[in-house]
C-alpha cells in the first residue's frame, strides 16, 4: 500500500520518517524502533502514539513509500477496551 510520508533528511541526507498518512489519517512517529537496508529499499520500524507498530518501506529508485506491515499494540486504551473472552465451563465446574 503506497503512503505519504513526512520525513527528515539528516546530516547524511538519509530520509527518516517523522509522520505518515494512511488515507486521510495522519500518524505521528513517536519512536524509530529499528531500521535496515536491502539492495533496493530502506525499511523503518516505527511506533505511533497509540503503541501500534508499522514497518515503512522506502523504494530509493522510484522515490515512493509503502506500508510493509502493521502490528496492533497489546495494551488496551479507553477507546478500545479489551474484549472479554467467553466463559467456557470446565467439566469440574459446578453450574
Amino acid at each position: 500500500m503506497e503512503i505519504r510520508v513526512e520525513s527528515y533528511a539528516g546530516y547524511r541526507d538519509e530520509q527518516e520518517p517523522r509522520a505518515f498518512w494512511l488515507g486521510q489519517r495522519r500518524i505521528e512517529v513517536v519512536e524509530l524502533i529499528d531500521r535496515w537496508l536491502s539492495p533496493e529499499h530502506r525499511y523503518f520500524k516505527v511506533r505511533a502514539p497509540d503503541g501500534d507498530a508499522y514497518i515503512l518501506r522506502y523504494d530509493e529508485a522510484l522515490g515512493i513509500w509503502e506500508l510493509g506491515a502493521f502490528t496492533r499494540s497489546r495494551t488496551a486504551t479507553a477507546d478500545s477496551p479489551t474484549p472479554k473472552r467467553p466463559h467456557s465451563p470446565r467439566a469440574d465446574d459446578p453450574e
